[in-house]
């Protein structure tokens, strides 16, 4: 069971060791995704940061580990591409208030009415775009930029980098990144103590050192340097559609990964659970005053929250040291980042969108469940196609439609006596998705004969299929037989 009491040695042991750990598999991937997101990369230390010592100290979940996240890589690179680096912090603090708002009116519990099929699918959207993205950094090359361009240009991109002598050594430092990820786990446990993200970076950075190979490096600005709250200009922004539905996009996209990364780290220790609104307000604070630092979002991170469990971690102060070992690191050892090529931060974050790819799912979900199968499908294919909100929507939508036809099923039965009328049972759910077999099959029966519809052990029936309903009675009656015998309808 685990412990929350501030001042007990152990737990404070435990987190301290705990905190470590998780400094270091968080350390490359903040500087990753802030590279990606076309940010500087201390960006993504300060956000970092802020999820360590603001959003760790705020109660909701007590051990998952908050900062930014590949999983809005995609939509942050959008965003900064259209409106620029300066509307990115006013982007993220509308996004923050909203989830503090959302948070204060009790809404955390419902994301989890989200089908998990529309996130599985954004999961994979997302890794689909990433993936594709980050093999241009690998090669040394620039992305096309969208979803469907970076994919389109890859044949282009391997004739290139075949040519290059430049794009072929960065290959080889991304691929080696990649390969040490992979198999880093099939070492012994002695050797898996040191993360394998800060591993294969430090590796590829030392055989780039050791080799001097021409591989482009992170450029290293400062931590103050970078930092630059929303001016009144810049809320000017807010103005646009675009802007608002990017904000829309970071709130609910952001909200939904933290909770349900929460969901996941309660599964992995027997502690206090999460409270959904209070983390909720939580993430909020925190993407407030990152919006107000000009960087980047935040989510809860599954990666980082798991290796704090694993490690031990006993309290919420586990992640709060961790959120100072990285403000000591950015602080003291900022040209550290200068050293560090692109194409192993690039294959850290092609090695994370393939883990976001529900490859072995798909298979048992499209043979027990099919329509779940076709809903995450779409979702991850319209997010490569368009972008990360209208995605999502059509997913939101798919789910819900599939929902209301599985919910929808209904059943006549059609009893015919040759001395009185002919009786028509409709049971189940009558609902205007249903309409066209029910109005086939009334309007299949003889206009001759009087008609006796029960409609008793209907569970429910909309206003279509009433107003249908009534329609077809009245045209039926026109025959001059005996009304149509239906009191449920009047």
């Amino acid at each position: 069971m685990l412990r929350t009491t501030a001042f007990d040695p152990p737990a404070l042991r435990a987190d301290f060791a705990a905190s470590l750990v998780v400094f270091l598999v968080a350390l490359p991937l903040c500087v990753g995704v802030a590279v990606a997101s076309g940010v500087p990369a201390e960006l993504g230390l300060v956000t970092g940061i802020v999820g360590g010592l603001l959003t760790g100290l705020l109660p909701g979940s007590s051990l998952q580990v908050s900062g930014p996240a590949a999983g809005l890589t995609v939509l942050v690179y959008e965003a900064v591409a259209e409106f620029g680096v300066a509307a990115l912090g006013v982007i993220v603090l509308a996004a923050g208030l909203l989830q503090l708002l959302m948070g204060v009116l009790r809404l955390g519990r419902l994301f989890r009415a989200i089908s998990v099929s529309v996130v599985h699918g954004m999961l994979a959207g997302i890794g689909l775009v990433l993936i594709a993205g980050q093999l241009y950094a690998l090669a040394g090359a620039k992305a096309r930029g969208s979803g469907p361009a970076n994919i389109a240009g890859l044949p282009g991109l391997v004739a290139d980098t075949a040519r290059s002598s430049t794009g072929l050594a960065s290959l080889a430092v991304g691929a080696g990144t990649v390969a040490v990820l992979v198999l880093w786990k099939k070492l012994p446990a002695k050797a898996r103590a040191l993360p394998a993200q800060l591993a294969a970076v430090g590796l590829a950075t030392a055989v780039v050192a050791v080799l001097g190979l021409p591989v482009a490096k992170v450029e290293v600005k400062g931590l103050l340097g970078v930092i630059e709250p929303p001016s009144a200009s810049g809320l000017a922004v807010l103005a646009d559609a675009g802007a608002i539905a990017t904000v829309l996009a970071f709130t609910l996209i952001a909200s939904a990964e933290s909770l349900f990364s929460a969901a996941a780290v309660d599964r992995l220790h027997d502690g206090p659970r999460t409270d959904y609104d209070k983390e909720l307000i939580a993430q909020g604070a925190g993407n407030t005053l990152c919006g107000l630092l000009g960087a980047l979002p935040m989510t809860a991170v599954i990666v980082r929250s798991a290796a704090n469990v694993q490690a031990g971690a006993r309290t919420k102060a586990s992640r709060v040291m961790h959120g100072v070992w990285l403000l000591l690191f950015a602080a003291l050892l900022p040209a550290a980042l200068g050293v560090i090529p692109l194409a192993a931060l690039a294959g850290v974050l092609v090695h994370a969108g393939c883990k976001l790819l529900p490859v072995s799912a798909i298979r048992p979900l499209w043979r027990s469940h099919r329509g779940e199968a076709v809903v995450l499908v779409a979702t991850a294919v319209a997010i490569v196609a368009t972008n990360m909100f209208e995605g999502v929507l059509l997913g939101l939508v798919l789910a819900v439609l599939k929902t209301a036809w599985e919910t929808s099923s209904v059943h006549l039965e059609v009893t015919d006596t040759a001395d009185g009328p002919i009786r028509v049972a409709i049971l189940g759910n009558a609902t205007f998705l249903r309409l066209p077999r029910i109005l086939d099959t009334l309007e299949a029966l003889p206009r001759d004969r009087a008609i006796e519809l029960d409609l008793s052990a209907l569970r429910h029936l909309d206003h279509a299929c009433r107003t249908a309903l009534q329609d077809w009675a009245g045209r039926h009656n026109e025959f001059g037989v005996d009304p149509v015998h239906a009191p449920a309808l009047h």
